[in-house]
């Protein structure tokens, strides 16, 4: 197992150094777009640690506490997807024209998108905790 960990270990360690030296190429030298990279790397991590950790932890733990038996799989399922499809239209919802442009992509209503993919999520939700039958032993 040892040996597995450091297989695992080393392809990561030399991530991470090609990283910095990445980032040591863009940062030096120092400019005032510099440091707002540096609030961006050390923001992410904090907002996720305390604010969004918590809030799933809790909305997880409220979920499994007071859903039926049946409806407890596909709403925590239709949550995770709801997060993650949230999260990847989050920079087009924020800032539209941020990054490069792709053809095809910036084009869209992300919103109105986002939003029936949700509705098509959570109606597979319902559908899911609605035809399912209990397990038998």
């Amino acid at each position: 197992m040892k040996t597995l960990r450091l297989l695992l270990f080393l392809p990561g360690l030399g991530a991470l150094a090609w990283g910095a030296v990445l980032f040591a190429e863009y940062a030096f030298p120092l400019r005032p777009d510099v440091f707002g990279t540096l609030g961006w790397l050390a923001a992410g991590p904090l907002v996720h640690d305390l604010l969004i950790a918590p809030l799933v932890g809790a909305a997880g733990f409220a979920l499994s506490r007071f859903l039926p038996e049946r409806w407890k799989t596909p709403v925590k399922t239709g949550a995770a997807l709801t997060g993650v499809l949230t999260l990847l239209a989050f920079p087009l919802l924020w800032r539209p024209f941020g990054g490069a442009t792709n053809p095809g992509l910036h084009d869209a209503d992300t919103l109105t998108g986002l939003l029936l993919t949700l509705a098509v999520v959570w109606l597979g939700v319902v559908a899911a905790a609605l035809l399912r039958r209990k397990a038998r032993y």
